[in-house]
């Protein structure tokens, strides 16, 4: 069998990786049955669904007039790096880390770290319009879960709320 397309082989097995890790990490929790869902039940038929598709994507690839190769090209290390490091920047700032001495700063500094840190990985990105999106999520996010969901977290950086 010839491969038809790299980049749906390699995603499908990415996705059928991602979809078995999720599964068997489900299992740790309560599963429980369809009537009575556990805690586990829900990651579980996702991560189950997930891996079922990374398959049939995987297939799909072998399938002949699929393209001419669709070779994958150079990783774009700019993008995953912005992106990653925000996202550990915004858990970081969200709750704190006490091993390194950081404290919480609360869902507002933190979704402005996230969004300035991650406009980054666009070259030629705007700070102005990092800001102002910034400004929009935080306020957006602060209604949908502090105000209607009442979750309980810090919004604001430890030191402001004394």
């Amino acid at each position: 069998m010839k491969l038809a397309s790299q980049r749906d082989f390699l995603s499908g097995i990415m996705f059928t990786a991602v979809g078995i890790t999720f599964a068997v990490g489900a299992t740790n929790y309560e599963v429980g049955q369809a009537a009575r869902m556990g805690p586990g039940y829900f990651p579980l038929m996702l991560g189950i669904l997930l891996a079922i598709l990374g398959a049939l994507v995987t297939l799909q690839s072998f399938r002949k007039g699929g393209g001419d190769g669709d070779p994958v090209g150079a990783i774009a290390w700019r993008p995953l790096l912005f992106v990653i490091g925000a996202n550990l920047a915004f858990g970081a700032l969200l709750v704190g880390v006490p091993a390194l001495g950081i404290p919480a700063f609360g869902l507002i500094v933190a979704i402005f770290a996230l969004v300035i840190i991650a406009s980054f990985a666009r070259p030629g990105a705007s700070f102005k319009e990092a800001v102002i999106l910034s400004a929009i999520l935080a306020v957006g996010s602060y209604f949908a879960f502090v105000y209607a969901l009442n979750l309980q977290f810090p919004v604001w950086p430890a030191f402001f709320t004394r």
